[in-house]
């Protein structure tokens, strides 16, 4: 017959916390997908339900000190073979999900393979997650860029010795990219978005700019010695300082298609915008800048 202390590892005497502690010690260095293993840990299983029970233990201690008795067949008592047989350990344990059997698919699918193998699959699945997760993260939610040019200066910096810019390193910023799938563009959104194929014609550069929102579809645009209107009234733009206005300069004034929006940079006499090579489709849009990240004193929301 089976010693239950024996199965968890303990004396007799121990106490319930004891008992405790030896099950679950137990369970996890003994706990192995395999047939044996499983088998170990139903013995554990019962062995506990059995100790860890005042009234079941009291009923197992009684009838295991009658295991080291030699009596005579004529002093045993009729119901005491009966006792021993009504043991919890004794009773057929019922089918039922082993409650340290992992739910992992991966786990389950690599039980049969050598130890080696399986923390080895076990790290390129999770290094294969998580770079996925961050592609995912990246493409959909949020995306981080570097400024490079002093187009929106102060308000975003760049890194000297370039030109006009005012800091020592350039802000990294991150772009909101699913804002604009529950709400349109508000004017005044510092937005990150794919030029129209003109701006590299017209700047030398192309790609992907940072700039502000300052028309919208259907709008009138003009600018007059550096101040801006739409639709005949005077834009009031508080994030231009006066040394970054073009006073000199002046367009005239130009309606913006439906579904298109127009850009202009914070740096005003720096900044090649939708003043030169036109507005931007809306489908160009890929988010909102709402963050710097770095450098660390300029961490904050935009």
């Amino acid at each position: 017959m089976t010693d239950l202390y024996a199965t968890l590892g303990v004396s007799p005497g121990a106490s319930e916390e004891e008992i405790r502690s030896a099950y679950h010690s137990r369970l996890r260095f003994d706990a192995v997908e395999t047939p044996e293993g499983n088998q170990r840990m139903r013995e554990l299983r019962e062995a506990y339900e059995v100790l860890s029970d005042p009234e079941k233990r009291r009923s197992y201690d009684a009838a295991r000190d009658g295991w080291g008795q030699v009596t005579e067949p004529a002093t045993v008592t009729e119901h005491e073979p009966d006792r021993i047989e009504e043991a919890p350990f004794e009773e057929p344990v019922p089918v039922e999900p082993e409650p340290h059997r992992s739910y992992n698919p991966i786990t389950r699918a690599t039980s049969g393979l050598p130890r080696g193998w399986r923390v080895a699959i076990d790290w390129v699945v999770t290094i294969v997650g998580a770079i996925a997760i961050v592609l995912a993260i990246k493409a959909w939610v949020v995306n981080p860029y570097r400024i490079p040019s002093s187009s929106m200066e102060p308000t975003l910096h760049c890194a000297r010795p370039g030109s006009g810019c005012e800091a020592r390193f350039s802000d990294r910023v991150l772009a909101n990219r699913f804002i604009y799938h529950f709400r349109k563009p508000h004017r005044g959104d510092i937005i990150v978005f794919k030029t129209p194929p003109l701006a590299e014609e017209k700047c030398g550069a192309g790609g992907t700019f940072v700039k502000r929102l300052i028309a919208l579809p259907g709008e009138t645009w003009q600018e007059k010695n550096g101040f801006i209107y739409i639709d005949g009234k005077k834009l009031i733009e508080p994030y231009i300082k006066p040394g970054r206005r073009d006073t000199g300069t002046s367009y005239p004034a130009r309606k913006i298609p439906d579904g298109e929006y127009f850009m202009m940079g914070d740096n005003r006499s720096q900044s090649c915008d939708s003043r030169e090579w036109g507005p931007v489709p809306r489908k160009n849009l890929i988010g909102e800048v709402f963050a710097v990240y770095w450098p660390p004193n300029r961490i904050g929301f935009r």
